[in-house]
Order: C-alpha cells, then sequence, then structure tokens
C-alpha cells in the first residue's frame, strides 16, 4: 500500500480555497448588483443575466469538465480552470458595458465548470477511508460558507473600493493558488479512461435551460401565458428531450440518465434545485429591498445579511446531527415548512427588520434542506458512482440558482424597475408558495429511510 502524501492536507486548503472562491462567486454579486445597475445603466433582464450567465455555464458544463479531469488529467484540468476563471475576473471587472460584464461572467463560469469537477477529483484520489469522508466534510463546508460569506463581501468591497473589487479580489487569490498548486499537484496519470469528450450533449443541456431561463426573465414584461413565453419555454423542452436522446445514443453520454430513475437521487436533486432556487432569489430580493426601496449602502446591506449568513450554517449543522436520527424525509419537510414560514414574514408585512428576520428564519430552514437533499441523494449510491451523482447534484444546484433568480426577477418586476413595494411583496409570497408545495413534495417523493449503523437503508 502506498504511503499518503505528507501534504495532502495542505492541498486540500488549496483546492478548498479555489472552490471557496467559485462559490462565493455566486452570491458576492447579489449586494453589488444594485451598484453595477446604476453604474452601467443596465436594464432588469441584463441584470438578472448577471447572475444567471455564470451559473448557467459553471452547472451546464460541470459534467463535461469532470469527464475532462478522467480524460486529460486532474492537474491540467485544474490548473487552465484556474487561470480560465482568474483571467475571466480581470476582465468582468474592467467592463463598462454589459456586453463585456456577460462575456466576463460567462468566461467565469467555464472556468469553474472545469475547475470545480477536477479539483474535488483531485481530493477523492489523495484520501481514503475516514479521512476521505473528513476532507468531503471540509469541501462541503467551503461551499455552503462561501455562498454565506459572500453576501458580507460583497457589502464591504462594493462600499469600500467600489462593485470592480467583487471581481477583482479573484485576481491576487487566484495567482497564488495556481503558483502553489502549480509546485503542489501531483503529476497526471496517463488516462486509463477510454472515449470521448460530449461536447453535444454539454451544449444542449447548458441552451435548454438558457432557453427556459431567457423565457423566465422575459415572462415579467410578456406576460406569463403568452404565445412568446410558452413558446420559448416549449423550445427549452425540446432542447431537453434532443438532450436525453443523444445521452441514450453516444458511445460516452455526458451524463447516464438511468441513475436519475432512482427514486433517492430524483429526490434529492429535484429538493437541492429547489432549495438553491429559494436561496438566491431570497438574497436578490433582500439585497434588492434594502439597497433599491429602503436606500440603505451596500456595507450596511451586507452587515445586516450576517444573521442570514450564520443561519444557513446553523440550519447545516442541525441537519447534520438530525439526518442519522431521524432519516432526510423528516428533516426536508421540516426544513422547506420552516422557510415557507420565515418567507411569508416580508410577503405579508414591511419594513427592514421584518424581511432580515423573515430571511433569517428561512435560511435556517434552506441550510437543513441542502443537508437532507444531499443526503438522500447518495443514500443507494456505489463509491463507482460518487462522481458522477455529485456532478448532477453540483449541476442541479447551478441551475436552481439560474432558475430561482430568474422567475424572481420576473415576479417582482414592478419593484425592481420603479420605487413600488408590491413586487418585492410578489416576489416574497411567490417564494414563501414554493417553499411550502416543496415541503409536501417532499413528503411525498423523499423515500423513508431508517438510519442505522451499516449505512443508510432505502425503502
Amino acid at each position: 500500500m502506498t504511503e499518503p502524501d505528507p501534504r495532502r492536507w495542505r492541498l486540500l486548503g488549496l483546492l478548498a480555497v479555489a472552490q471557496f472562491m467559485l462559490i462565493l462567486d455566486v452570491t458576492v454579486v447579489a449586494i453589488a448588483l444594485p451598484n453595477i445597475e446604476t453604474d452601467l445603466g443596465l436594464s432588469r433582464e441584463t441584470l438578472t443575466w448577471v447572475v444567471s450567465a455564470y451559473t448557467l455555464m459553471f452547472g451546464g458544463l460541470m459534467l463535461l469538465g469532470g469527464r475532462a479531469a478522467d480524460l486529460f488529467g486532474s492537474r491540467r484540468v485544474v490548473l487552465t480552470g484556474l487561470i480560465v476563471f482568474t483571467l475571466a475576473s480581470l476582465v468582468t471587472g474592467l467592463a463598462g458595458g454589459p456586453e463585456v460584464l456577460l462575456a466576463g461572467r460567462v468566461a467565469q463560469g467555464i472556468g469553474a465548470a472545469m475547475l470545480s469537477p477536477a479539483a474535488l477529483s483531485v481530493v477523492t484520489k489523495t484520501f481514503d477511508g475516514d479521512e476521505r469522508n473528513k476532507a468531503l466534510g471540509i469541501w462541503s463546508a467551503m461551499g455552503g460558507g462561501g455562498s454565506a460569506i459572500g453576501v458580507l463581501l460583497g457589502g464591504l468591497l462594493t462600499a469600500g473600493p467600489g462593485w470592480q473589487w467583487v471581481f477583482y479580489i479573484n485576481l491576487p487569490i487566484g495567482v497564488i493558488v495556481f503558483i502553489l498548486l502549480f509546485r503542489m499537484l501531483p503529476a497526471d496519470r496517463p488516462s486509463e479512461s477510454q472515449g470521448r469528450l460530449d461536447v453535444p450533449g454539454a451544449l444542449l443541456v447548458t441552451a435548454g435551460t438558457g432557453t427556459a431561463i431567457y423565457a423566465l426573465i422575459n415572462a415579467g414584461d410578456r406576460g406569463w401565458l403568452s404565445a412568446a413565453t410558452l413558446g420559448t419555454l416549449a423550445g427549452a423542452l425540446v432542447l431537453y428531450g434532443v438532450f436525453a436522446w443523444v445521452q441514450r445514443s453516444v458511445r460516452s453520454p455526458l451524463m447516464d440518465l438511468r441513475i436519475l430513475t432512482r427514486r433517492p437521487v430524483a429526490a434529492g436533486t429535484v429538493m437541492l434545485l429547489i432549495a438553491t432556487a429559494l436561496m438566491i432569489s431570497m438574497f436578490f430580493l433582500g439585497s434588492f429591498y434594502l439597497q433599491h426601496f429602503k436606500q440603505y449602502g451596500a456595507l450596511r446591506t451586507g452587515l445586516l445579511f450576517l444573521p442570514v449568513a450564520i443561519a444557513a450554517i446553523v440550519g447545516a449543522h442541525l441537519a447534520g446531527q438530525l439526518v442519522g436520527r431521524v432519516g432526510a424525509r423528516p428533516v426536508a419537510v421540516v426544513g422547506f415548512a420552516i422557510t415557507a414560514i420565515g418567507i411569508a414574514v416580508p410577503a405579508i408585512w414591511e419594513g427592514a427588520a421584518v424581511v432580515v428576520i423573515g430571511m433569517t428564519v428561512g435560511t435556517v430552514g434552506l441550510g437543513t434542506a441542502f443537508v437532507a437533499s444531499s443526503t438522500t441523494t447518495f443514500a443507494q449510491i456505489d463509491h463507482r458512482e460518487a462522481g458522477l451523482a455529485s456532478g448532477i447534484l453540483s449541476t442541479f444546484h447551478e441551475f436552481g440558482a439560474s432558475l430561482g433568480v430568474a422567475v424572481v426577477s420576473s415576479v417582482a418586476a414592478a419593484s425592481l424597475a420603479g420605487t413600488v413595494s408590491t413586487g418585492f411583496a410578489r416576489g416574497f409570497t411567490f417564494a414563501a408558495i414554493t417553499a411550502a408545495v416543496a415541503a409536501v413534495l417532499a413528503l411525498i417523493v423523499v423515500p423513508a429511510f431508517k438510519p442505522s449503523t451499516g449505512g443508510v437503508h432505502v425503502h
């Protein structure tokens, strides 16, 4: 048996910092959006794409990035992804108009889609047994922490040196991490994987989701049941259908769709998509309510989000303790129910304190829902399928962020474009109803599994 690499924990630390940066970039922008809108004179639709362009590329190309790591070697793909992400961050910060800004966000998403799965692949190969579980726990914590801290950091940077620094901050971190990883990452072994990259599959699933997001963003102006909205959504379904057909007919598909026919995997991934959509839409609405409507500065808004950030970590910690005792189903149901109650508060009453309290309570629920979703997904997964399941889960996570912000920006369009608060009330009401529906859905679709010492048994 080979001796474990003595530098493995330092390597994990570096890869976790890189992952932290990628996850941070989803939420760090939430607080900066009102300032970006004013400086660059962006429309509501373009503003929504500032979030969605990144998460769409990140989610749509992530499985391709994981496959590329298998074929070309994790080291090569990690370093390439890090260069692309860092340079794209520079371009985004320098943007003087919507075209360069969105192109930079797309390029950031492409870099993230290469870096994240390849880095996770290095982690799973470097650690074994109990150490691997501990390493994956640290990795997951970085993801959750990144989402929460991003909102606070967004406030500090936007209020201080300016919104551009939300992107510029990735440069020094990216360069330092690159230099250290270049020296520390083990050389790639010759690939044992046969097959090709399923580029058509990646493009189809990304195009399908992009088309759906486009329809949802414009639904606020065109009408939810207009021919244009329904026609575009039908186009998205056609693209998804072609994607499913391609996956069945190519020799090395991007995604083995049969894994989604297993009840735990299907239930877990759908729950995660809804939980992410709710969290990002809450951050989006809260940021605009406090900055646009209440005229608070970015720093004050960022600090008001601090209890929300802590709530996500508290919720995840509680769920980690409870899932082993009572199973994922009750944790998911209660988590979404708490979220519905929390988000209903700003839907009914107005005021900055009410919005912050409601979001804090809602986020405790979402923290528990995230853990329940992941646990459910992995309940019946063989260790050889762990990479595929992780990739699918991460893909649904990013798509959830894209779809959530697209829907809520359309529902709340009146308040995002003007000075009335009716749109915010509508947005929070829609999110609260979605969370309540998710609680009922969790009760029906999440399998009841009994915790046991020998692992998880699913009925």
